[in-house]
């Protein structure tokens, strides 16, 4: 039998993600929520990064309800339709959807056993565990196909790869510990020079994936989320160009 679905409305989408971010983890200044408030229920809800010169272009010809913005700092409320909701989480984001200790990611990279590596201001920034034994390639090639492409790769020496971390930072200091704890591969969205030296010294392999490709990634995974929760929220995501 077919019920009248509830109305859907901004304050109760931002309470769910309250919770699934969990938001108590980050300093006030940093949790994020409504951005633009609405009374409207909301029916399509966008997801972008940031705001482009098609945004708003691109809100109209969809007829969206709300959006979802990762970085809103460039947004003009004014140029937005009347009563559209804004919700915006920037850190929490970050550190729960991309190059983190994040869970549905493992799942794609077929991480298991997995465990906290790496800490910053007392929140957990990456993490670290087995999969099936592989070459780097065939690791680099599955990387490439959930991510859209990859920006470095530095070639490991093991013959097979076995355990991986996954972590939103790259240090001297990180890298070194997850050769510690026998990482074969270090993942992460941007490089950086400094742990070049802790790279060559354990042979690590590393792929930086882009920053902005692993934000994309998290970005659809967040839609998948909000599908999950409500059946009749129709979620649509900004094209994006990695």
């Amino acid at each position: 039998m077919n019920h009248k679905s509830n109305p859907i409305f901004i304050e109760e989408i931002v309470e769910f993600l309250n919770q699934f971010f969990d938001i108590k983890r980050f300093p006030r200044s940093e949790r994020g929520g409504i951005y633009v408030p609405s009374v409207y229920p909301v029916k399509r809800l966008g997801l972008a990064l940031e705001a482009n010169t098609n945004l708003q272009e691109w809100i109209i010809s969809q007829s969206l309800d709300a959006l979802f913005i990762h970085r809103p700092w460039k947004l003009k409320a004014e140029f937005l339709p009347s009563e559209f909701g804004v919700i915006s989480y920037h850190l929490p984001f970050d550190e729960c959807l991309t190059m983190s200790f994040n869970p549905r990611l493992a799942q794609v990279l077929n991480i298991f056993d997995l465990e906290i590596l790496g800490k910053k201001e007392n929140r957990i920034i990456g993490m670290i565990g087995n999969i099936q034994t592989q070459s780097f390639e065939y690791l680099c090639n599955c990387i490439t196909q959930i991510f859209g492409g990859q920006e470095q790769a530095y070639i490991v020496t093991h013959s097979d790869i076995k355990r991986v971390a996954v972590v939103g930072a790259i240090t001297d200091l990180l890298v070194r510990e997850a050769a510690e704890r026998n990482a074969d591969v270090y993942i992460t969205g941007q490089f950086r020079k400094p742990a070049e030296a802790a790279i060559q010294e354990t042979k690590m392999g590393v792929v930086a994936v882009g920053h902005h490709r692993s934000e994309a990634w998290g970005l659809r995974a967040l839609a998948g989320v909000l599908r999950e929760r409500w059946l009749n929220l129709d979620v649509v995501i900004l094209p994006i160009y990695c």
